[in-house]
């Protein structure tokens, strides 16, 4: 998976420079986030073995909603759309989004979300697992 999710970056990388419709323009890459840890500063671990499997979420959270506490199994990172987030690990470390804001998500880490703000807080999330593989567990009660 690593290694053709690495082949269609560095083929996008390679087109970036194509001609836009004026002449003048370029097509432009700006990286929002590249690291080997999560937003916490823990190191991501290495991806599941088997058929691998790309999720794309588009996650709406009302103003005013708290999500439960769940963890995803998998590697995962998103992009803040409009609105804000505050993610918030068992251990009360808070991290906080905006519209325009990246994140490398925990992984194996107890957490919860909440839109504190006055408009719904839109993110787009991409899940890289493998086949049958679940990417967010609820924390049983």
């Amino acid at each position: 998976m690593q290694r053709s999710l690495i082949s269609i970056l560095a083929i996008f990388c390679l087109t970036a420079n194509v001609q836009a419709r004026d002449p003048h323009e370029t097509a432009r890459v700006e990286t929002l986030a590249r690291s080997t840890n999560s937003w916490d500063g823990a190191r991501l671990p290495a991806y599941p073995a088997g058929q691998p499997e790309i999720t794309v979420l588009r996650i709406q959270i009302p103003p005013g909603t708290a999500l439960p506490l769940h963890r995803h199994p998998v590697i995962n990172a998103g992009v803040m759309l409009r609105g804000k987030l505050t993610v918030v690990t068992e251990a009360g470390k808070e991290h906080h989004l905006q519209a325009g804001d990246a994140i490398i998500e925990l992984v194996e880490t107890w957490h919860a979300g909440r839109n504190e703000g006055n408009e719904v807080a839109e993110i787009v999330v991409f899940y890289a697992g493998s086949t049958g593989q679940a990417i967010t567990e609820s924390k049983p009660d």
